[in-house]
């Protein structure tokens, strides 16, 4: 059994929740992806996305430099532990609907799982497709 703790990244860029999202979409242009933990300390309160900043900022005419990171974000943040299996993270992701998962260990983020990590692994590569693909579908 692979667990998430052989596969995560664990340098993971996050955002504090009073961050303009104009910080949280440059973490997301300099490390090339489309979302970014929340984080009071090291406890996770929320992920934002590329989507939230145009949805929620953008479209609405607000000033991303003024806007906070709280204002936009999702709060219903999906997590896993180091211990879940990588299979798991994989259906996760599927059922979920997302790319990028938080890994929390005593209640502290200890990093990150994308679908990317999945995809180093070869057992997992039909996991990790089959996850991009039901991500990419409309619903």
């Amino acid at each position: 059994m692979t667990t998430v703790r052989e596969i995560m990244t664990k340098d993971v860029k996050v955002c504090a929740p009073h961050d303009s999202v104009t910080a949280a979409a440059k973490i997301m242009r300099d490390i090339n992806c489309g979302s970014v933990p929340v984080c009071e300390d090291k406890k996770v309160v929320g992920m934002i996305t590329d989507r939230d900043i145009v949805i929620n900022c953008v479209a609405d005419g607000k000033d991303c430099n003024n806007t906070h990171c709280h204002d936009t974000m999702t709060t219903d943040v999906i997590t896993c532990t180091p211990d879940t299996d990588a299979h798991e993270c994989a259906r996760m992701m599927a059922d979920h609907q997302i790319r990028r998962i938080p890994v929390v260990e005593n209640g502290e983020m200890v990093g990150i799982c994308a679908i990317g990590d999945l995809a180093t692994l070869n057992i997992h590569i039909n996991e990790a497709g089959e996850a991009l693909s039901q991500i990419s579908q409309s619903n």
